[in-house]
């Protein structure tokens, strides 16, 4: 199980110090929401911003571009530093170009589905993706309330992924996740969890991180 704080959450007043505690917490993952305000309502933070913390931090950066027509974006990210690059399902025409493209500029490529998009809508890129992402909130803002009948999707990518030698893909969850869904999670076949709200409120960031593993 891998730990991917969002720093949508993090006080950007003190972002370096903040993503310090993260990763002095333990975590794997940064987890990088870039928003346009046109495929999500809110808008985040370009490259630039992450770009500038990549020579203080060896956390793997989890970029997840909520953004419309994400190849026009792909370049310029991995360039900033991601070295994984996840793009909506719902967002382009061409969702097996956008992940070829990722692959080679060097970076994992993932894929994104949100709580309204049917698991179905990923099957043919399994044997391509290094990560699929299962919004288990609906994009765009923190704090939401954890969508339960998305774990269903992920119980069916993992036996998808068990059943088949070529899919290789990383099970990421995003959304509502505290130390009780993450137990849900688990359980159904994710690999790594989005926290945000749950771990940054918290004034103990190595506790609470911990908290999200699995527990012996």
């Amino acid at each position: 199980m891998k730990i991917a704080p969002s720093m949508l959450s993090a006080d950007f007043n003190h972002l370096l110090e903040e993503i310090q505690t993260i990763e002095k917490g333990g975590a794997e993952y940064l987890h990088i929401d870039i928003m346009d305000g046109t495929f999500v309502p809110n808008i985040s933070f370009g490259p630039m911003i992450f770009q500038g913390l990549r020579s203080h931090c060896q956390m793997v950066f989890d970029c997840h571009l909520m953004v419309e027509k994400p190849e026009r974006y792909l370049e310029m990210v991995a360039q900033a530093g991601a070295d994984i690059i996840t793009v909506h399902a719902e967002a382009t025409q061409h969702i097996h170009s956008a992940l070829q493209q990722i692959k080679a500029l060097g970076k994992k490529a993932g894929v994104a589905i949100n709580p309204g998009t049917p698991v179905e809508a990923v099957y043919p890129l399994l044997e391509l993706a290094d990560l699929i992402l299962v919004m288990t909130v609906n994009p765009g803002f923190g704090g939401q309330a954890f969508i339960g009948s998305t774990l269903k999707k992920v119980e069916k990518l993992a036996q998808l992924r068990h059943a088949n030698e070529h899919y290789h893909y990383e099970i990421e969850v995003d959304g509502g996740v505290n130390y009780q869904t993450a137990k849900e999670c688990l359980a159904a076949g994710a690999d790594v969890l989005v926290a945000g709200s749950y771990i940054f409120k918290q004034e103990d960031r190595t506790a609470a991180i911990a908290s999200l593993r699995p527990q012996d």
